[in-house]
């Protein structure tokens, strides 16, 4: 999807190097566990979400509706505690930044959720934060030896899962998570470079606001429509995105932003696929070869690698 100015939506899709200013904590509290346990469990359970609410809403339409509810609820509750509404260009830039990173972003994990298992959609997905890093060089942020060599091992891992059976058995929604992670990456980058957001939440929510109409747009010339009467585990799937994975997970993560390490906050980054990939075996009875978890693996273990890269850069 952190609070340089970056919401994870879901999860995975979230920036972990954005959370490198979050100031050190101390011994953990019963509020920062819970904090954490909703980073790592609800937005790695969303991807089962999605699964389930395509059952009768089609991707876009899924989506968009999802953070048009998120983004106005978002923006109601923070303008009733006074916070200000976003300027004309602040509207602009959230309009670019969620087109990328909800339109494209999340538009397209949806989308690729259609043919591929959702717990190989977030192992691929977990390469986000190495693709930020190497955007990041357009504006000569560059990598120390240990980030650049979890980069490689994690593209490494991404090229091994591309190999495994899910994702050559169904070549369009390969394209569109790699669409997805691109254009999440890109708007990632660019609302930290050049594209400021409104203020705190207003800002996200703002985005929520802008990427859901864009993801209607698409929803219209894609031509879908919602079946109706929608299954009640779509609608239940739904109303889990909206308020435990836009809402409730979000809040808890600007909650260890502001009071963990970078390193706890980021956490979820690894384990989001973990829990994902197992729920879908066994919720959904989703077939993950030996060698897509060994790819998994090595995804996860150039993220770690970065992570930890990032970590010693700040210390020294």
């Amino acid at each position: 999807m952190a609070l340089d100015r970056r919401l994870s939506y879901d999860h995975a899709m979230t920036t972990p190097s954005l959370a490198a200013t979050a100031p050190r904590a101390a011994p953990l509290s019963t509020l920062l566990v819970f904090c954490l346990a909703a980073t790592w469990l609800i937005w790695g359970s969303t991807y089962l979400a999605i699964k389930f609410a395509l059952l009768s809403f089609p991707p876009f339409w899924q989506m968009g509706t999802r953070f048009l509810a998120a983004g106005a609820l978002l923006m109601a509750w923070m303008h009733w505690r006074g916070a200000a509404w976003p300027t004309r260009t602040q509207w602009r830039n959230a309009l670019v930044v969620g087109a990328l990173m909800l339109g494209g972003g999340m538009g397209g994990t949806a989308v690729a959720e259609t043919s591929v298992g959702s717990g190989l959609v977030v192992a691929f997905i977990a390469v986000v934060p190495l693709m930020i890093a190497a955007l990041n060089l357009i504006w000569g942020v560059k990598p120390g030896r240990l980030e650049l060599a979890g980069i490689v091992v994690g593209l490494a891992g991404v090229l091994m899962l591309t190999q495994g059976a899910g994702f050559q058995a169904s070549p369009a929604g390969l394209a569109a998570i790699a669409i997805a992670c691109l254009t999440w990456s890109v708007g990632s980058v660019l609302s930290q470079r050049s594209l400021p957001l409104a203020p705190g939440a207003m800002g996200f929510a703002s985005e929520m606001l802008c990427g859901g109409a864009v993801l209607m747009a698409l929803s219209w010339l894609a031509g879908e429509r919602p079946q109706w009467p929608p299954q009640p585990a779509a609608v239940a799937a739904w109303v889990y995105l909206v308020v435990a994975g836009s809402l409730i997970a979000f809040n808890a993560y600007m909650h260890l932003l502001a009071h963990a390490s970078a390193g706890l906050a980021s956490s979820y980054t690894f384990v989001n696929p973990v829990i994902a990939m197992l729920l879908g075996v066994a919720v959904l009875g989703e077939v993950v070869s030996g060698f897509e978890w060994a790819a998994a693996g090595v995804v996860l273990a150039g993220v770690v690698l970065m992570l930890r890269g990032a970590a010693l850069k700040r210390s020294a």
